[in-house]
C-alpha cells in the first residue's frame, strides 16, 4: 500500500494542468493512506510483542507446575501405569489391574482381604494340591497354576495376567521366565531371612493394597486384628494353662518351634503372652525325638500334624513319656487344622488362629 500511495503523488506532481482544488483533493487522500498504513503497522507491533510475551511466560508457568507435582507419587499420569517397588526392582503395572495371579498362600490371603480375588493361585502339594481348605470357600473358580517351586508357566501364560506376585525362594528360580509373561512382583523379605522381622507380612498386605490403592483398607484390617489380638491375650492372661509348646508332628519325629522365628510363633509368645516350655527355643525350631519329649513340661500343648505324620504320632501316644507330660495329663492337648503356619502369614488366617485359641482358653 505504501508504493501504491507514493506513486499517486508522483502523478499528481506531473499533472501541472491539474487545478490547485483538485491537487489538494490527492494529497488528502494520500495522507490518509499513509496514516492507515502507520496504524496497521502499530497494530501488527503490539500484537508481536504480545506473542513474545506470552511465550516467554509459559515455560515459567510450566516450572511452576512440576514444582508443585510430588516427587515420591507411585502413578504416572503420563502412561497411565503405577510404579511398585519390590526386591527384583520397579514393575510398571495397570492403574487397576484385574488378572492377578498369586503364588504364595500368604498374597492369596493378602488380595482376599482387601477384596479382591486372583485369577491364578498355587497349590501345596503335601496337603493333596488344592486349595489351602481354610481359603477355598473365597476361591471357587480360581485356576491352579502348579506349586511356588514348580508353577506352570503355560498355565499362567493363558490365564493372561496383568501382574504375578511371588516371594524370593520362587524368584530365585523363575524370575525371568514370570516377568516375560506380565509384570511380576516380588514381596517378602530375601529367603529364609524372614525370621529376622515376623511382622513384615503386615508390609507385603500394604504392598498388595498399594497395587489397587486400597492401602488404608488394608490398614484398617491391620487395626482390626490387633484389636482381635488383645482381646484374646487377655483371655490368655486369665488361663492356668499358659506354659505353652508348640510341636509339629513330622513322618518320623517332632520338631517343637521356637519362640522366633516364625509369624505363627510370634502371634503365640509375643503377642497373645503364652509362657515357652523350658525346652522351647528362642529363635528357630529344633528337632524333638520322642525320648526328649520327656523334658516337655508344658501344661498346653498345640500339635501341628502334618499329613505323613499320622502314624508316628499314633504310636508316640502309646508310650509312657508321652503320657507323663503334663498338658496330655491334664487334657490340654489341641490338633490344629495343620494348616497354622500358613495362617500366620495372613490377616485371614490369623483370624481363624484366634478363634482357635479363644475356645481353648475361655
Amino acid at each position: 500500500m505504501r508504493e501504491k500511495a507514493w506513486e499517486e503523488k508522483r502523478k499528481n506532481n506531473n499533472r501541472n494542468t491539474q487545478s490547485p482544488t483538485r491537487k489538494m483533493r490527492h494529497m488528502r487522500a494520500a495522507l490518509t493512506l499513509i496514516g492507515l498504513l502507520a496504524m496497521m503497522l502499530f497494530l501488527a507491533a503490539c500484537g508481536a510483542q504480545s506473542q513474545s510475551a506470552a511465550t516467554t511466560e509459559a515455560p515459567a508457568t510450566t516450572a511452576a507446575a512440576e514444582t508443585a507435582t510430588p516427587a515420591a507419587s507411585t502413578e504416572s499420569t503420563d502412561t497411565g501405569l503405577r510404579s511398585i517397588t519390590h526386591l527384583k526392582g520397579t514393575a510398571e503395572i495397570a492403574m487397576q489391574p484385574q488378572r492377578v495371579v498369586a503364588l504364595s498362600a500368604a498374597y492369596i490371603d493378602h488380595m482376599l482381604t482387601i477384596g479382591e480375588k486372583p485369577v491364578g493361585v498355587n497349590n501345596e502339594e503335601r496337603y493333596g494340591g488344592d486349595y489351602l481348605p481354610y481359603l477355598a470357600d473365597e476361591l471357587e473358580g480360581v485356576a491352579v497354576v502348579g506349586s511356588a517351586d514348580t508353577p506352570n508357566l503355560e498355565a499362567i501364560l493363558q490365564l493372561n495376567p496383568d501382574v504375578i506376585l511371588v516371594e524370593s525362594r520362587t524368584a530365585e528360580t523363575s524370575y525371568e521366565q514370570l516377568n516375560k509373561i506380565a509384570p511380576t512382583i516380588v514381596l517378602g523379605n530375601e529367603w529364609k531371612d524372614y525370621d529376622e522381622d515376623p511382622d513384615f507380612w503386615t508390609e507385603d498386605l500394604l504392598k498388595v493394597a498399594e497395587m489397587y490403592d486400597k492401602t488404608e483398607v488394608a490398614q484398617s484390617k491391620i487395626d482390626e486384628l490387633k484389636k482381635k489380638t488383645a482381646e484374646v491375650k487377655a483371655l490368655v492372661e486369665k488361663s492356668e494353662n499358659r506354659k505353652l509348646a508348640y510341636v509339629r508332628v513330622r513322618e518320623k519325629l517332632f520338631q517343637i518351634y521356637g519362640q522366633n522365628g516364625h509369624p505363627t510363633n510370634a502371634l503365640l509368645y509375643r503377642d497373645l503372652g503364652f509362657e515357652p516350655s523350658s525346652i522351647t527355643p528362642v529363635e528357630h525350631r529344633e528337632d524333638l525325638s520322642l525320648e526328649g519329649v520327656a523334658d516337655l513340661d508344658a501344661n498346653r500343648l498345640i500339635l501341628e500334624v502334618d499329613p505323613n505324620g499320622g502314624d508316628f504320632l499314633a504310636q508316640a501316644q502309646e508310650s509312657s513319656i508321652w503320657k507323663d507330660v503334663p498338658a496330655v495329663q491334664q487334657e490340654q492337648v489341641y490338633e490344629t487344622d495343620s494348616f497354622w503356619l500358613f495362617k500366620g502369614w495372613g490377616v485371614l488366617g490369623r483370624t481363624e488362629i484366634l478363634e482357635d485359641i479363644r475356645k481353648l482358653v475361655e
